[in-house]
């Protein structure tokens, strides 16, 4: 079967196709357009102290069954947008595994909203995980293990884009070290 001449075949469209068959009222909505985005942005900034601003245009979000993204989404790259869909793949998952109401007192508020999020972190480094091996997928092994594609990822978990969800860079390094170890030895 060819895909039509608007719908590129490549991974992308794979990925949305697998998406709409496995979550059939997923769909994808521009965050800058949803009322309740930009109410969880303010919100955001102000549980922050004003110092998380990029909600809105930073990052992606899924809740239930929608993918909230960011205004440049359709000028991303189309390599770029399947790893943001692969990531929010896993929290569809989570949505349906653990209910809106129980995504919502586990991501949210277990054990603390800030500072300690242990359940958002699990439910992040389950994500992140995704977005390492995809990652890894498409620009090799080696783009992983840079210091600066670690940094990112850690800057997510220890600063206050998520709220500073888990101080504990040890344990990050640990479950880092142990998805490198999954993509085999590194290059020499």
């Amino acid at each position: 079967m060819t895909a039509p001449a608007d719908r590129p075949n490549d991974r992308l469209t794979a990925l949305l196709d697998e998406l709409a068959a496995e979550f059939p009222r997923f769909r994808v909505v521009a965050k800058p357009n949803a009322r309740t985005q930009r109410v969880i942005h303010h919100l955001l900034a102000i549980a922050t102290l004003g110092v998380n601003r990029a909600y809105l245009d930073g990052y992606h979000t899924t809740i239930g069954r929608t993918i909230y993204v960011t205004g440049d989404w359709d000028s991303m790259s189309r390599d770029r947008r399947y790893l943001v869909l692969l990531h929010e793949r896993i929290h569809l998952r989570q949505f349906r595994r653990y209910t809106m109401l129980g995504m919502i007192l586990l991501y949210l508020l277990l054990p603390l909203p800030l500072g300690l999020a242990y359940f958002r972190a699990r439910f992040e480094r389950e994500a992140y995980a995704e977005t390492i091996r995809g990652a890894a997928a498409l620009y090799g092994a080696e783009h992983v293990r840079a210091p600066g594609f670690r940094a990112n990822i850690f800057d997510q978990f220890l600063g206050p884009s998520y709220g500073w969800m888990w101080p504990f860079r040890g344990s990050l390094d640990r479950w880092y070290e142990r998805i490198l170890a999954q993509l085999g030895p590194p290059e020499v």
